[in-house]
């Protein structure tokens, strides 16, 4: 192709060069000035191609080649950097739009309908555990409860579930400031039981014991005992692993499932740390209420469901710290998040659940038994490997890693709220 300056024809290397410039707007500069040194060459030569011989134009060309070759290989090398930056760079969404996604309660429907259903009487929804107090003989087919359950045996125990499924059921609605009531809610009935004097202060030392297989590596049950108030989850034994995790107990703290299977023997037995510790649980499932009504009446300690505005606090706190998670450490679309966690049973664990309750009874915190490994099983005293998909445990370590390092970040706390001191053990 023939440069012909002289009609104002845009030439061939400046449009190429041009053409690439979007990649690294930096390097038109240099593109232009190759451009016009070319351009200037042709031109220079075919206006004293009459005069010279052709020896000089041949001995500029390999010059020419070597610049611009090495040219070319800069310009594809920095634009394919650039590039590949671009794409290793993490996915991004604002703050506010993950605040609004945590928000919403995907189940919110299925659970106002569940709970209109039970207060009907109706215990036969698919999916939904049943509660063994009730035989087969006093079901109906349908599922709905029968006459013979408003019989005086059966009448009382029915009133009762009703009552508390509507209480646990209007408090669930969004208030941060229900960590400011946990000192009343969890603190107070506690002190009594153990006839400690009424105080609106916290506990001086809080040791939050986890479940995981990496507890069997260290011998912290010293330290763990030494603590005021030891928290242990989900019935977990300590017998054999005194070394390990300790022996002390002053607080139970259970999801509702595993009241489920404790009701299934005679006298509701769910105190392996001894009958009169006391028992914090949330409910996992509006029925499970029924095992809280039976059991609660025959309980030497206290049996204390969390609050269902503390229980909405916490979902809301795990679910941005796992879209967060998702979106930015993943690299996913957010409207992915649902299909790719099963939202209608995505839940926090009962250790994340655990630290918040501490977070508002002690002044301060360690926790320990929180983490995996390799190496390690999943819980200490069982030979479950594998983790529960229905947990985010990912995203549970992000909140700890803030509530330790930058508490301030944290998300739908109340401001009021004095965050303690947290120390985790590995």
């Amino acid at each position: 192709m023939r440069i012909s300056p002289e009609n104002g024809e845009i030439s061939f290397p400046r449009r190429l060069f041009k053409s690439f410039c979007f990649f690294a707007p930096s390097l038109a500069v240099i593109f232009d000035r190759f451009a016009d040194i070319s351009t200037t060459t042709a031109a220079t030569i075919s206006t004293t191609t009459m005069k010279r011989p052709f020896r000089p134009l041949f001995s500029l060309l390999p010059l020419i080649v070597i610049v611009s070759t090495f040219s070319s290989r800069t310009v594809v090398r920095r634009s394919f950097s650039f590039l590949r930056v671009s794409l290793e760079q993490p996915m991004r969404v604002s703050n506010s739009a993950l605040l609004q996604f945590a928000a919403i309660d995907l189940n919110e429907a299925n659970e106002k309908r569940d709970i209109e259903q039970l207060l009907e009487g109706n215990f036969n929804r698919p999916g939904r555990h049943r509660s063994n107090h009730f035989d087969l003989p006093t079901r109906s087919s349908t599922g709905r409860l029968p006459f013979q359950l408003r019989s005086p045996k059966y009448y009382r125990i029915w009133l009762h579930f009703r009552k508390s499924l509507r209480d646990w059921s209007r408090h669930k609605r969004f208030q941060p400031d229900i960590m400011l009531d946990l000192i009343d809610l969890v603190k107070r009935p506690i002190d009594q039981h153990y006839g400690l004097p009424s105080s609106n202060g916290r506990y001086a030392s809080c040791a939050v014991v986890g479940n995981s297989g990496i507890l069997l590596k260290v011998e912290y049950g010293d330290l763990i005992d030494s603590h005021e108030i030891v928290i242990r989850l989900n019935n977990a034994r300590t017998e054999g692993f005194q070394r390990n995790v300790g022996s002390k107990t002053n607080i139970s703290f259970v999801n509702s499932n595993i009241l489920h299977l404790c009701a299934r023997r005679e006298g509701c037995f769910c105190h392996p740390y001894g009958e009169k510790v006391p028992i914090v649980m949330y409910i996992c499932q509006a029925v499970h209420l029924i095992d809280y009504t039976i059991c609660n009446s025959s309980h030497k300690a206290p049996l204390l469901i969390t609050d269902a505005r503390f229980d909405l606090l916490c979902a809301r706190i795990v679910k941005y710290y796992s879209a967060k998670h998702f979106v930015e450490e993943m690299g996913k679309p957010l409207d992915e998040w649902a299909s790719a966690h099963d939202s209608h049973l995505f839940h926090y664990s009962s250790g994340m659940q655990a630290i918040m309750l501490a977070l508002g009874i002690c002044d301060r915190i360690s926790i320990f038994g929180f983490g995996k490994s390799a190496q390690a099983k999943h819980h200490y005293h069982t030979n479950q490997k594998a983790e529960l998909h229905l947990h985010d445990y990912e995203a549970e370590y992000a909140f700890y890693h803030d509530l330790i390092q930058r508490p301030e970040v944290i998300p739908f706390l109340s401001d009021k709220l004095k965050v303690p001191s947290v120390v985790i053990y590995h």
